[in-house]
């Protein structure tokens, strides 16, 4: 499932070509998907885009009036192509421009999203959210303060998008493999000390994985079709029966929160 790095690298993909730019038409060729596209979409219709923005693994798109909210789901794909660009199969959504290029939305499993959100309103979906973790509002002191008393595994509770968003399940293995922590850990037994490591962990592996494009294992391509290549970085998830690294011993796989989860178990503890 596309993460917080892969939806950013869209983003950045798609952002120069969107800005500024007066929408035509949208196309909504099916509109079953993990939400039904509502029909409200088509108000962003005739009004320039004014920006391009991500919170957590939702895209926005700006309008003057409102902003067109898209989630890639476990398989979606955007991708800024001629509008007069055959349709192959799972392309449901063309938002088409004044420029004569389109964002094109495929999604094979469909358990992506497209909505619509109004200006001055915000999604329920959206309302709850935590701070984003490459912000200096996501710092060891929150992590730290709301760790307190939790009795669940410190994976999850990073997971949680109320704590932090976007530290989906590659990502906090990865962070926890960095910071030394075992996965396993109850949150509330880490100690402020290893928070401070954990902190600057999940916001190293994330920034990484941004500069290599995010990660590619089944589904995600970047904008321009290319894998993302953080994949090759990757030192413990999908690692399973594997060496560490660092000390060489094998790496573990348990399941947490239905979750599959890779670790050290000589390097984190």
């Amino acid at each position: 499932m596309p993460e917080l790095p892969e939806v950013e690298v869209s983003r950045l993909g798609v952002t120069p070509h969107l800005t500024g730019q007066k929408i035509t038409k949208l196309i909504v060729r099916e509109s079953r998907m993990r939400w039904p596209v509502p029909n409200e979409v088509q108000d962003a219709v005739g009004h320039a885009i004014l920006s391009v923005r991500r919170r957590a693994k939702y895209l926005l798109i700006d309008t003057s009036i409102g902003s067109l909210i898209y989630h890639l789901g476990m398989s979606g794909k955007l991708r800024v192509i001629d509008a007069s660009t055959p349709v192959i199969k799972h392309d449901h959504v063309d938002l088409v421009l004044a420029s004569g290029q389109c964002l094109r939305f495929n999604d094979p499993r469909r358990f992506g999203a497209v909505l619509w959100q109004p200006k001055g309103t915000s999604l329920e979906l959206m309302a709850n959210l935590g701070p984003e973790p490459l912000t200096d509002a996501f710092n060891k002191e929150r992590l730290f303060s709301l760790s307190r008393g939790k009795k669940s595994a410190v994976k999850n509770f990073i997971m949680d998008n109320a704590v932090v968003v976007g530290v989906g399940n590659i990502y906090a293995n990865e962070a926890l493999f960095t910071a030394g922590i075992d996965p396993r850990r109850q949150a509330g037994k880490v100690s402020e000390a290893r928070y401070i490591k954990l902190t600057q962990a999940i916001k190293e592996v994330l920034a990484k994985a941004i500069e290599q494009g995010g990660t590619t294992l089944k589904d995600f391509a970047q904008t321009d079709g290319n894998p993302g290549y953080f994949a090759q970085h990757l030192r413990v998830y999908g690692r399973k029966g594997e060496s560490c690294e660092i000390c060489e011993t094998e790496i573990k796989s348990i399941v947490i929160g239905q979750r599959n989860t890779f670790y050290c178990p000589s390097c984190q503890r």
